[in-house]
């Protein structure tokens, strides 16, 4: 989500949203999975990016197999816009898992031996995986509104996980999607070298930073927050 662009329209409500980054430590050195937008995107064409997108009806309609680690929710509550509810910081974590699948093929999830309803035409495929989302062992690092005036604008909130809790990390579904392109793991030094949004570079760095710190990414950790106050850019840790 890129806070960044040029001033163009009236205001809008942010809208919730989620990305998730998926982190990889089975190599050298740390990957997570990035793709690039497709050039005819109006939100963001070209830029590579995290999976992820806006929350929908449907994401805090279907139960997962594990529930958000409480720390994890009270952080997503946390200066909550309209009224807070553990129902909407689910559906967070399940935008993030659900975008992923759709965009990348990949599935954050456990079995369910046919105990999951999806109550959503938006879950179907992934149930049909066999598998039903986990939440239990995402967690939360970042959050970031778009400013006024975009053509766009999210309330979004950036996840983490490790990617040992992808249940095919070597084997993605096909995926009928074009809005990411080029999908691959990628390094924090490689990153930097692509066309970011400035967002992403921002939670790239405070990912970077966080790894080199024991336990940081433990439930109820801090989290940054980025927005614009009648008074300018705020950026703090709550």
């Amino acid at each position: 989500m890129h806070p960044m662009e040029k001033h163009t329209t009236p205001y809008l409500r942010p809208k919730d949203a989620a990305t998730l980054i998926i982190l990889r430590q089975d190599g050298s050195e740390p990957t997570f999975m990035m793709g690039k937008r497709h050039e005819n995107s109006k939100f963001m064409p070209g830029k590579f990016v995290f999976p992820g997108g806006r929350v929908d009806v449907g994401d805090s309609r279907v139960k997962p197999i594990t529930d958000l680690h409480p720390q994890v929710e009270r952080s997503l509550i946390n200066k909550m816009r309209g009224t807070p509810s553990s129902l909407r910081a689910r559906a967070l974590a399940m935008a993030a898992i659900r975008e992923t699948f759709e965009e990348v093929g990949l599935i954050i999830g456990k079995p369910h031996n046919g105990n999951f309803n999806t109550r959503s035409a938006g879950w179907k495929p992934f149930g049909e995986t066999g598998y039903a989302p986990a939440l239990d062992q995402m967690r939360m690092i970042a959050r970031a509104i778009t400013p006024p005036g975009r053509t766009r604008r999210f309330d979004a909130r950036f996840f983490v996980v490790d990617a040992g809790q992808v249940a095919n990390l070597d084997d993605p579904c096909a995926i009928d999607n074009d809005e990411l392109l080029e999908c691959h793991w990628v390094s924090f030094d490689a990153a930097k070298k692509l066309a970011l949004p400035q967002i992403t570079l921002t939670v790239l760095n405070v990912l970077e930073n966080a790894l080199k710190q024991p336990d940081r990414l433990k439930p109820g950790t801090p989290v940054h927050f980025q927005r614009m106050t009648p008074s300018g850019w705020c950026k703090e840790t709550v």
